[in-house]
């Protein structure tokens, strides 16, 4: 072959297969054979049925519920590149792992379907059959177990069956080669015999692009198909999903638990890290380093990048780039989570002294945002509204900013809806629901959020904070590059809320005498 003909099959090389230049692999019958051979054999014991899955059962009844004669799908997603070949780790959409009880990260590209059947004849007495259509390993006699390095078992180890899912989740499951049949066939009008279709948008393009095409082939008028018609159908299930998870199960909470005392054993990996941040050009990284390192011993990951924000970082609200000094005299905020395996998270924030002790000033501070997180705690009744949480922690805020000589007019005309001026310095909400996502519950109605009643088995947080930029000239210069927060985990029960995080000190004489003696026992 002369030099003409190797530049035009090197031209011709489709794109997406030149990142397999490198690896040189053998293709013969001989070298396949040979690595089909001789493997012991899989495990024939199927698995026990996860704790998670007849609460998972419950959570689809109720999704079951909302949509009769409707099909449902909801992705779990795909992988996403972080650069070239090099993907981000698998977390499947906050929706599915709920209506599944999946976590981890061994289910990229699956899709749960809803398919309608009879009233009440479905599962658990639903609306709906449950299928969950999954990608399983590949037997060690197929090219796809050494070839393939996103899905093969000798690149990223084993991957259920479709037999050990089904046993462990109580859940019906088929080859994801059947899906697109699944999502398509008798796609329609109701009225003239078809199923209409209902999507978690935004989550897998490839999915977004079946149901489409679907919808439009079996349109009675395609080039007048009512797309606001169809995403408003989307947003519907979007929204039921979100909804649902405003009420935690008894499983889910004990979840929240486990996420919240690991993020606990976190912060207290920071404290005992700080001496060696103090003299670090990138102390925040120290500081972001020695949480992550936790999170990653005892849960999946972070539930979001950690906030390690020192001196006047701290007044930067999602200060997340961690590349400050951290100096003595200064105060340190750490917002962090650990997302447990379940990938339920926690969400706490503490900010502490760096030296170990608060200054007059910063004492000063971090008191008036523990009174107000007190305030929105006890304000946190069953029955009250979510948003009083808000109104009773910023009324304390407004208060002690008046007191201090900085608010520019009295507290009534702050708190008033026209006034806000106490928000320059509190620009953030002081609660958000939690669970699978940080910023859980996001797609919920504005009249089940935040005009919604505080009930048994909701969990969010209490974060009031106070943040005084260096830059900002309205304030006295005592207090410029001061920020803080202080963020608990909030469990509503019958009987009133419960803080979650209580472990971590609040008041700042124990954060002093926790520090200490955090530091006494390494230093022994």
């Amino acid at each position: 072959m002369n030099d003409a003909e190797n530049t035009q099959n090197s031209a011709s090389q489709p794109l997406e297969e030149r990142v397999n230049n490198r690896s040189q692999r053998p293709s013969s019958n001989a070298f396949k054979a040979f690595m089909a051979s001789n493997w012991a054999p899989s495990s024939q014991e199927l698995p026990q049925l996860d704790a998670v899955a007849p609460y998972a059962a419950n959570r689809r009844k109720a999704i079951s519920a909302l949509f009769k004669g409707e099909r449902l799908v909801i992705p779990a997603g795909p992988l996403k590149v972080r650069s070239n070949d090099c993907d981000y780790r698998f977390r499947p959409h906050s929706g599915f792992a709920h209506l599944t009880g999946l976590g981890l990260d061994h289910e990229p590209d699956a899709v749960l379907i809803l398919e309608p059947v009879e009233e009440g004849t479905g599962e658990d007495g639903g609306n709906h059959r449950a299928t969950l259509y999954f990608r399983p390993l590949a037997g060690r006699d197929t090219e796809q177990f050494y070839a393939d390095s996103r899905s093969g078992e000798f690149w990223i180890g084993a991957r259920p069956t479709l037999e050990e899912f089904e046993a462990r989740l109580g859940l019906a499951t088929a080859h994801i080669d059947q899906l697109e049949t699944a999502i398509t066939k008798d796609v329609g009008a109701p009225e003239i015999g078809g199923i209409s279709v209902r999507l978690v948008r935004k989550v897998d393009e490839n999915i977004d692009a079946l149901v489409d095409t679907a919808r439009y082939n079996t349109a009675r008028d395609p080039e007048n198909l009512d797309l606001g018609v169809l995403d408003a159908l989307d947003e519907k299930l979007s929204e039921a999903l979100s909804e649902l998870r405003l009420l935690k199960d008894e499983w889910e909470i004990e979840q929240m638990k486990i996420a919240v005392s690991a993020t606990v054993e976190g912060f207290e990996e920071v404290v005992k890290a700080l001496p060696r941040a103090l003299t670090h050009a990138r102390g925040e990284r120290v500081v972001e380093g020695a949480f992550f390192a936790r999170a990653r011993e005892v849960g999946n990951e972070l539930g979001y990048d950690t906030i390690a924000a020192s001196g006047n970082n701290a007044t930067v609200l999602h200060w997340t780039r961690n590349t400050g000094r951290i100096h003595a005299g200064e105060l340190l905020l750490l917002d962090a989570g650990v997302e447990a395996d379940s990938l339920y998270t926690a969400d706490i924030t503490r900010t502490l002294p760096a030296s170990g002790t608060f200054s007059d000033i910063q004492r000063k501070v971090y008191q008036a945002v523990l009174d107000a997180a007190d305030a929105g705690f006890a304000a946190a009744q069953p029955g009250t509204k979510f948003r009083d949480i808000h109104t009773a922690a910023t009324t304390v805020l407004a208060e002690r900013l008046a007191e201090w000589g900085i608010l520019p007019v009295t507290v009534a005309e702050a708190i008033s809806p026209e006034g806000q001026q106490h928000r320059r310095w509190m620009p953030h909400g002081t609660s958000h629901h939690l669970g699978l996502d940080v910023h859980d519950c996001a797609q919920a109605k504005r009249e089940l959020y935040l005009d919604g009643v505080l009930t048994e088995g909701m969990v969010f947080t209490i974060e009031p904070g106070l943040y005084f930029k260096k830059e900002d000239l309205a304030i006295p210069e005592e207090y410029r590059g001061i920020g803080v927060r202080i963020e608990d985990d909030i469990l509503m029960t019958a009987e009133g809320p419960v803080n979650l995080s209580a472990a971590l000190p609040r008041n700042a004489e124990d954060v002093e005498d926790w520090m200490a003696g955090i530091y006494r026992t390494e230093e022994a």
